[in-house]
C-alpha cells in the first residue's frame, strides 16, 4: 500500500460514488467516553460520513486501488545476486498471473499464498493457494481456497491453532478487498477456514467484519478489510482487522467460536490516544496499514503500523479495554535519506514491524513506492514546502515543474464569484471548502491563463497545516499545501492554534485577484521506502538506526530497476540479532543488528529478477528457514548461510 496513489480506480471511484452520491472516506472522532463501554458491547457509534470534497485521508482509498497500483507494478530489476543464503526450495503458484501473488503464511507442513485472482483477468476473484512443504526442497502445491467473485485477498494472511472451549482446530484467517461491485455478491471483512485437513478445507465463517456504517459497496456487506492478525488467548481467541471505511479502523472481533465471530471493539487510535499524532506530518493519512500482537511479559501487545501516526504499542490483554504502551515519531529531516545527502520531510508511511525474538528491538518496514514528492518554493521569499499532489491531473515528476506568480482566485465553486482570469504564466491559488476539488479545478481551467493549480488547506482540527494527496480530475497540474503555506504566499499573518479551532467556514482574509509571491512547483527525489531499527520501550520509542538498500537512494535508479522499496519484515526465530526482508525488486535481504545498527549479511535475487512481498520464519528440524512470496511467481524457501 502506498500513501501517495496517484491514480485510483474508476471502478472503485464509480462504486462509492453510485452507492452514495459523493466521493471519499471522511475520517471522524472516537467519542471522548468510548472506553468507558461496558464490556462485550459493541461499539458502532462514530460512523465516517462521506467527504464531498475528495480527499484521500483513509484507508479506503489508499488500500483500494487496483494491485498493481497498490503494490507497485513498475517494470524492471536489478542484476542478479546471491550472498549468504541458499534457495532451498521453490514452487510456482498454478494458474499465477504477473502481479497476482500476495502475502505467505504457513503452519505446520503446509504453506498458504494470497492471491489477487485465480488466472481471470483484472480483479474478478482472488483466493489462498495451499502448499505441502513436508520437503522443503520440493514443495507442491495441493490446493486453492476460492474468494468470492469481486473479492481478492492480500495482506495479512495467517493460521492459527484454536483450542478454547467452543472449538478446537486450525483455523486460517484471511483479508477480503473488494474490487467488484454489489451484483457480483463480494466479501468485505475477513473469513475463518478449518484447515485442520489442508487438502479439505472447511470454511467457518465467510465475509464476517464491520456492517455499520453501510459498507461503500452495499447493504450487508462488511466494510473491506486491508489485513487481519489472530492470536489464542486461552479460553477466549481474538482477530484485529484493519476497516479500510472509517476512522475507527482497528477492529476487534471475538473467534472464540470461529464459526460464530462476533466485533466487539473499535479503536481511532489518533482520537483515543492523541500523543500518537505527530504535528509535523498532521494526522489525515494517519490509519491503521497492519499489526502484530505477541504475548510480551504476561500481557498481550499488539504492534500496529499506523501510517504517519507511526507504530503504535498497545496492551490488548483485555481487547475491550486497549491500553497505549508506546509509539514512534518520524524523525524529520529523514534520517536514511540524509545518509545519502537528501535533505527531505519523511514520508511517514508506517507499513509493517515484528518484536525481535527477545522483544527488546523493533524492526518496522516504512513503504514509499514513489521516488520522487512534491515541493514549492517560495523564489520570493527563499523557502521549501512539502506539498501533496492531485490523483488525476497532471503530475509534478522528475521531467515536469510550474513557475509563476500566484493569483487568489477564492474557493472557485460554481456558487461563488467568477474566478478571475490570468495572464497565461500564473498559478492560481484557490481555497479548499464548500465544493469538491474537481469542480475548483473546472473553474479555475474554464477562466484560463493559469499553468497550475494550488489548493490551499481550510480551517478545522483535520486541515489547516496538514498536508493531503487529492481526489481530482482535470487538465492543469493541481497539489495541496497547507493554509500556512497560502497566506505566506500573501503575506498574511497565520495563527495554527486559531486555525485549529475553526469550523472550515471562514474563508482566508485575502481579497479576490490579488496577487502574490512567485513560486516553483517540482519533484525532488527523495528515496524508496526503508527500514527503521527501534529500542522497545514505552512512552516514545528511541530509533537507533536505519537501513536501505544502496539504490534506493541512488537517483539512478528512480526508474527502469522495479520497486526498490521494502515491504515487509520477519525476525529471526532462533537469534534476537537477525532480520528477513522481502524488498520487491531488491529481492530477499538479510540484516543483522550490531551494536545498535542494521547491517545488510545476505541478499538474494534471481537471475530473471524478484517481485518479493510476503516473509516468514520456519524453524525445521533444528535449522531455520525463510518462506518468500515473490509476486510473479509464487514461494520461494531460503535459507541464511552466514556464519555470525
Amino acid at each position: 500500500m502506498r500513501k501517495t496513489p496517484w491514480l485510483l480506480v474508476s471502478v472503485v471511484l464509480a462504486l462509492v460514488l453510485s452507492t452514495a452520491g459523493v466521493a471519499l472516506a471522511q475520517r471522524q472522532s472516537e467519542p471522548p467516553d468510548a472506553g468507558q463501554q461496558q464490556a462485550g458491547q459493541q461499539d458502532t457509534g462514530g460512523a465516517a460520513t462521506l467527504d464531498k470534497e475528495g480527499v484521500i485521508d483513509s484507508g479506503l482509498e489508499v488500500h483500494a486501488a487496483h494491485p498493481d497500483d497498490q503494490h507497485g507494478g513498475s517494470v524492471g530489476h536489478l542484476p542478479a545476486r546471491r550472498a549468504n543464503v541458499r534457495v532451498v526450495g521453490r514452487v510456482e503458484a498454478e494458474g499465477v498471473t504477473q502481479g497476482s501473488i500476495a502475502d505467505v503464511g504457513f503452519f505446520g507442513d503446509y504453506a498458504y499464498l494470497a492471491s489477487f485472482d485465480d488466472d481471470e483477468p483484472g480483479c474478478s476473484r482472488g483466493g489462498v493457494h495451499v502448499f505441502d512443504i513436508k520437503n522443503l526442497a520440493e514443495p507442491r502445491q495441493v490446493g486453492f481456497i476460492e474468494a468470492a467473485q469481486g473479492t481478492y485477498v492480500g495482506e495479512g494472511i495467517q493460521v492459527i491453532h484454536v483450542d478454547t472451549p467452543k472449538f478446537e482446530g486450525d483455523v486460517l484467517i484471511h483479508n477480503n478487498e473488494i474490487c467488484g461491485d454489489a451484483e457480483d455478491n463480494p466479501n468485505g471483512g475477513v473469513s475463518l477456514i478449518d484447515v485442520t485437513n489442508p487438502k479439505d478445507p472447511k470454511p467457518l465463517a465467510e465475509g464476517v467484519g464491520d456492517l455499520r456504517p453501510r459498507s461503500f459497496v452495499g447493504e450487508g456487506i462488511a466494510h473491506q478489510v486491508h489485513s487481519a492478525f489472530a492470536w489464542d488467548a486461552g479460553k477466549k481467541a481474538y482477530a484485529v482487522i484493519v476497516d479500510d471505511e472509517e476512522s475507527k479502523d482497528v477492529d476487534i472481533m471475538d473467534i472464540t467460536d470461529p464459526r460464530s465471530p462476533k466485533l466487539v471493539r473499535e479503536y481511532d487510535l489518533s482520537a483515543r490516544f492523541p500523543q500518537i499524532i505527530q504535528e509535523d506530518l498532521g494526522t489525515a493519512e494517519s490509519f491503521l496499514h497492519d499489526m502484530v500482537v505477541k504475548k510480551i511479559d504476561g500481557r498481550w501487545v499488539m504492534l500496529a503500523s499506523y501510517w504517519d501516526g507511526g507504530y503504535v504499542k498497545l496492551d490488548v490483554t483485555d481487547p475491550l479495554r486497549a491500553k497505549y504502551i508506546a509509539d514512534s515519531d518520524f524523525k524529520n529531516p529523514d534520517p536514511e535519506a540524509a545518509e545519502s545527502r537528501l535533505d527531505v520531510e519523511p514520508e511517514g508511511n508506517a507499513h509493517q514491524a515484528e518484536f525481535s525474538l527477545e522483544n527488546n528491538f523493533i524492526v518496522a518496514a516504512d513503504e514509499d513506492f514513489n521516488p520522487y514528492s512534491a515541493y514549492v518554493s517560495n523564489v520570493t521569499d527563499g523557502t521549501r514546502f512539502k506539498a501533496g499532489q492531485g490523483s488525476d491531473t497532471p503530475e509534478i515528476d522528475e521531467n515536469t515543474s510550474i513557475e509563476g506568480e500566484t493569483v487568489f482566485v477564492g474557493r472557485a465553486c460554481d456558487e461563488d464569484p467568477a474566478v478571475p482570469a490570468g495572464d497565461g504564466s500564473q498559478i492560481a491559488v484557490v481555497e479548499r471548502g464548500v465544493c469538491d476539488f474537481t469542480v475548483k479545478v473546472a473553474n479555475v481551467e474554464e477562466a484560463g491563463g493559469y499553468v497550475g493549480i494550488i489548493v490551499m488547506n481550510r480551517e478545522g482540527s483535520d486541515a489547516c497545516s496538514d498536508l493531503l494527496n487529492l481526489s481530482v480530475e482535470g487538465g492543469v497540474p493541481t497539489i495541496l499545501v497547507g493554509r500556512d503555506t497560502g497566506f505566506a504566499f500573501f503575506d498574511v499573518a497565520y495563527d495554527e492554534e486559531a486555525c485549529r479551532e475553526g469550523d472550515g467556514s471562514a474563508q482566508a482574509p485575502i481579497d479576490l485577484d490579488t496577487t502574490g509571491d512567485t513560486v516553483r512547483i517540482e519533484a525532488v527525489f527523495d528515496g524508496w521506502g526503508y527500514v527503521h531499527l527501534f529500542r522497545n520501550g514505552e512512552d516514545k520509542l528511541r530509533e537507533l538506526d536505519t537501513y536501505a538498500i544502496p539504490e534506493a537512494h541512488d537517483e539512478r535508479y528512480a526508474e527502469g530497476f522495479g520497486d526498490l522499496s521494502v515491504h515487509e519484515v520477519a525476525m529471526s526465530q532462533e537469534r534476537n540479532d537477525l532480520a528477513y526482508f522481502s524488498y520487491y525488486a531488491g529481492g530477499f535481504r538479510v540484516a543483522k543488528i550490531k551494536d545498535g545498527n542494521l547491517r545488510e549479511v545476505g541478499s538474494f535475487i534471481a537471475r530473471g529478477g524478484n517481485n518479493f512481498w510476503g516473509v516468514q520464519v520456519l524453524r525445521r528440524d533444528g535449522k531455520e528457514y525463510v518462506l518468500a512470496s515473490d509476486r510473479d511467481y509464487g514461494l520461494f524457501v531460503f535459507e541464511y548461510t552466514g556464519n555470525g
